[in-house]
């Protein structure tokens, strides 16, 4: 008989899992007892009958002050991270969201084995929740391990709709276990930090303190690295996108696990990044971090003393707590510009080794030598980028200036660490090894590559040059096996994370090679992946870093034949909405109130498509005004060329009766001109906008600008010269994320001061 049973939040330690169960229905409850492991080792065994396991889950908006300041947040249960939910391997989930918000949400499963129908992702294996309906989920678990689960609407994974998913063994050690959900936090809305990226806005950087300005770059000695980068036409060199208030460990800068543990005892953690878009460095007080699994697949275990887990990775780690205190198990952002910490045992509190500022010009050196003039990825010299053999970051890490003779690998770097006076070893996927075979059945195999593309400054992310949206989904047969090769030809890096399936990462292990759903692939990296097509219906693959996603960094594997999704009743339609995620327009807008007149544009754009206006409007009739409207589309890998139709009206007089004439011997119409135009902006090298455009009455203007040179951490420099002998030069102080005071020479209304607002 079916009953309902309530769960208090709580923590089995010495049992399973954190239990965090809503509403489970369950057939039958047999006690767990232990029983010895194959290796002699005490275990927990689950004989009780496979049940089916019921959570309702209440989705709502809700406030928090996680940034030191009240912002909206949405709330599963009433709680961030949303419920642990926690099943054992044969059981059947069932689990009714119920959306309270008044915009539409989903929930995606992320590593699990189901139905397509149920794995979460709107418009293409699910119409949206719609505000006030519920949705039911109901699949087998047919695996373990560490996992987890967040919406794939929009941007709400970044403001508070993840929680862990624990899927037990029907036999788990006996060892305490602890969820751990890593994420951050910013009191920015997500929509206007995906709007900021879009705009090439440098605000976080200054935020972060990671400018890296000509003045502080001739500061540092590195005046000719900088110069070399911008020659590259790459802006300035970052790691983390997004500033940050806080970061954020199950909820808590300052996560403190019940004092329970003692001198000598074992803690399994189940680590799941669920941050949007932050890698986390972890290390510990206590001493080594032995890895146990990965991505919710059991490896061989390793030591190490600190691993970076990558955006939506989970790993199951065990530690241990030496001595009768707290010890400090410390997260830390990739960037490195906070932490968060979680704290095992009791009494005097033992911190971790912090981990210093990152050292970003010679990242950016380093950077400069990956990269050819026209935006290519190069091997240097004597090395092969391939299976996470190097962390491109690596040269950056101040806690190895004193590093010794050896390679510094990507997850396996050694050097010296100074709190232990030791070699520190960090984890590398090449040391990741399954304790049993992993080969692939028997089966024809097709062979991909894709290489990973993009533009930094207009923040757009593709494989091959284009988004979800310009390429088709691609068409697999149930049955055969798919080798993917994986080129990262970007600055960035990117975890790739497949939808409904596990993949072989080939690492050189062989017959053993390991399992997983997320592949963390670094600037100018190879790597090779492979997996068996044993499924049917749609299934995403995409970089998990959820800005890149929005902007179109994936592609749709679609088994072919397969039956329609009864969720998805007008497919062709639906498939329009998802879509229209990457082809999203993003608006900006900039005002300098100056006491010679008034500039200002604005501009809609989205990934290729740009729509901008420019005006200048003076306080005299003299001045008059003068304004330019372009409608643009990218065309080029890079993004550096954009072929555009324009406006160009403007009126003014300043010299009566004087004839004037541009460079070509033309006559100019700068005074008076409404004409239709023709023309090319092309990006060189020094970020240098080269504007050419011819008008209907067959003049000619070339034009040259930049914005935005960066003199110092706040003070920016902006020329702009063209061929009808105009010129004007500018400095802005940028004071506030809003406003700057500037000031600047402008060839026909002479000097000027004043106000400078930007959205």
């Amino acid at each position: 008989m079916k009953f309902i049973l309530v769960c208090c939040l709580g923590i089995l330690l010495g049992g399973s899992a954190f239990a965090q169960h809503q509403h489970q229905e369950v057939k039958a409850t047999v006690p767990k007892k232990v029983s010895p492991q194959a290796n002699g080792a005490e275990g927990l065994e689950n004989n009780r009958l496979p049940r089916v396991v019921r959570y309702d889950l209440y989705v709502a908006d809700t406030t928090v002050t996680f940034g030191g300041k009240p912002k909206r947040a949405i709330a599963v249960n009433g709680q961030i991270p949303m419920p642990t939910l926690t099943f054992t391997e044969g059981d059947t989930a069932e689990i009714h969201v119920h959306n309270k918000l008044k915009e539409s949400t989903s929930l995606h499963w992320h590593g699990l084995f189901l139905p397509n129908r149920y794995d979460g992702v709107p418009y293409l294996t699910q119409m949206p929740i719609e505000p006030n309906t519920t949705h039911v989920y109901r699949f087998p678990i047919i695996q373990n391990g560490t996992h987890w689960y967040h919406s794939h609407s929009g941007l709400q994974e970044q403001i508070g709709m993840y929680g862990a998913m624990i899927l037990n063994k029907r036999k788990e050690p006996a060892i305490p276990t602890v969820p751990v959900v890593l994420s951050e936090w910013t009191n920015m809305m997500p929509h206007e930090v995906d709007r900021r990226l879009h705009n090439a806005n440098d605000w976080f950087a200054i935020k972060k303190g990671t400018t890296q300005s000509y003045a502080e770059a001739i500061k540092s000695g590195h005046f000719k690295t900088k110069l070399t980068n911008e020659l590259k036409r790459m802006n300035a060199m970052d790691v983390s996108d997004v500033y940050y208030e806080a970061f954020l460990v199950n909820g808590k800068n300052q996560y403190q696990v019940p004092n329970t543990l003692k001198a000598g005892d074992k803690v399994r953690l189940r680590i799941a990044n669920g941050g949007a878009s932050t890698y986390f460095w972890l290390n510990y007080a206590g001493g080594k971090i032995t890895v146990v699994a990965n991505d919710g697949n059991d490896v061989v275990p390793v030591e190490v003393d600190r691993l970076i887990i990558a955006v939506s990775e989970t790993y199951d780690i065990v530690v241990t707590v030496p001595e009768n205190k707290s010890y400090e198990f410390l997260v830390t952002p990739e960037d490195r510009t906070r932490s968060a910490s979680l704290w095992l045992g009791k009494g005097e509190k033992v911190p971790a080794q912090k981990l210093p500022k990152l050292k970003y010009f010679e990242g950016m050196k380093m950077m400069n030598e990956m990269m050819d003039m026209n935006g290519n990825m190069v091997e240097m010299e004597g090395m092969k980028m391939q299976n996470q053999v190097m962390d491109m970051n690596a040269v950056m890490y101040t806690e190895l200036d004193d590093a010794m003779t050896g390679t510094a690998d990507a997850h396996k770097t050694h050097g010296m660490d100074s709190h232990n006076k030791g070699p520190i070893t960090t984890l590398n996927y090449d040391r990741l090894r399954s304790p049993v075979k992993t080969v692939l059945p028997q089966a024809p195999t097709r062979e991909m590559e894709f290489q990973l593309t993009g533009n930094m400054n207009r923040y757009v992310w593709t494989l091959d040059n284009k988004t979800i949206s310009e390429e088709d989904k691609i068409l697999i047969k149930k049955g055969e096996n798919l080798r993917i090769i994986l080129y990262n030809n970007s600055m960035m890096r990117h975890p790739m994370h497949l939808h409904g399936h596990d993949f072989r990462v080939i690492n050189g292990q062989g017959d053993y090679a390991p399992l997983k759903n997320v592949l963390d692939i670094m600037p100018m990296e190879r790597d090779t992946i492979e997996f068996s097509a044993s499924e049917s219906g749609d299934w995403f693959f995409h970089c998990h870093i959820l800005y890149h996603m929005m902007s179109g960094m994936g592609r749709i594997f679609s088994y072919e034949n397969s039956a329609p999704n009864p969720e998805i009743p007008n497919p062709k339609r639906a498939l329009r909405k998802l879509y229209a995620d990457d082809r999203m327009f993003h608006f900006m807008a900039e005002n300098d109130f100056a006491s010679n007149g008034n500039d200002g544009m604005a501009m809609l754009a989205n990934t290729r498509w740009s729509i901008g206006t420019e005006w200048r409007l003076g306080y005299t009739k003299m001045h008059g005004f003068e304004t330019e409207t372009h409608i643009g589309r990218y065309v080029d890998r890079m993004q550096w060329l954009m072929p555009f139709v324009g406006f160009d009206w403007r009126y003014r007089k300043m010299e009566v009766g004087k004839a004037e004439s541009n460079i070509f011997g033309q006559k100019s119409t700068k005074d008076k001109r409404s004409l239709f135009s023709l023309g090319l902006v092309y990006t060189l090298p020094m970020l240098v906008i080269a504007q050419a455009e011819v008008y209907h009455d067959g003049n000619v203007r070339l034009q040259f600008m930049r914005e935005d040179i960066p003199v110092s951490k706040r003070l920016r420099a902006s020329f702009m010269v063209n061929s009808d002998k105009e010129f004007m030069g500018g400095l802005k102080f940028i004071a506030t994320k809003y406003m700057g005071i500037s000031a600047h020479y402008d060839s026909d209304m002479g000097f000027g001061a004043g106000l400078t607002l930007n959205y």
